[in-house]
């Protein structure tokens, strides 16, 4: 099935909310949306209810805490159990990420307004753990003087390793030392990174 997530956050097609939580999609180039309306529960609209399960499984490899779906009438499209939730200290995570992007970072101010807004994606790692997703999530969080994030315990590939001692070489060694870029920039600077390591 084809399915592409909008990165965009000015797109007509879709409500500015789920842009800026990143539930935008187009299957077969029609828009679908999947909006965020608590820690555990959103709504998917579109056109073909029959594409609804693999758009979730698509939407729940960035967001493995949401296990509730409905349409918009309100009806259980999909239910999955809960992951189990852990308590992280902010100094407590290795990010994989370098950078973050100031526009996605506006964005995500939107909807995040305290600790328990932010489930993250990690491996445990030594006596620490690795964050695989959500690193403008973790920036915003040191920002905002939070101590810890709820997070969810994944498995990952061995691209991650790469990520990992890139990041520590470059002295990234918790959320407060990833670097703020404006958009054209980290743009340019993260997908090119990204490119070469997976064009290898």
């Amino acid at each position: 099935m084809k399915i592409k997530r909008i990165d965009s956050y000015t797109d007509g097609r879709f409500s500015k909310r789920v842009l800026n939580q990143h539930g935008a999609y187009l299957v077969f180039d029609t828009p679908y949306e999947v909006e965020i309306i608590s820690s555990t529960e959103a709504v998917i609209r579109g056109n073909n209810p029959d594409f609804y399960k693999a758009l979730i499984e698509e939407f729940r490899f960035h967001a493995p805490h949401i296990v509730l779906f409905y349409d918009k009438t309100g009806k259980i499209v999909e239910e999955y159990p809960q992951p189990n939730l852990i308590e992280i200290e902010l100094d407590s995570i290795q990010p994989s990420q370098f950078f973050v992007d100031e526009e996605k970072l506006e964005a995500v101010q939107t909807f995040i307004h305290k600790p328990e807004d932010i489930v993250i994606q990690v491996i445990p790692w030594k006596t620490r753990y690795i964050s695989l997703d959500g690193h403008t999530r973790l920036y915003l969080a040191e920002q905002s003087g939070f101590n810890f994030v709820k997070a969810v315990i994944c498995d990952t590939e061995d691209w991650v390793w790469r990520f990992v001692r890139e990041a520590e070489q470059r002295n990234i060694l918790c959320p407060r030392d990833m670097v703020l870029l404006p958009h054209e920039r980290y743009v340019i600077e993260w997908n090119q990174y990204c490119e070469d390591i997976f064009g290898e």
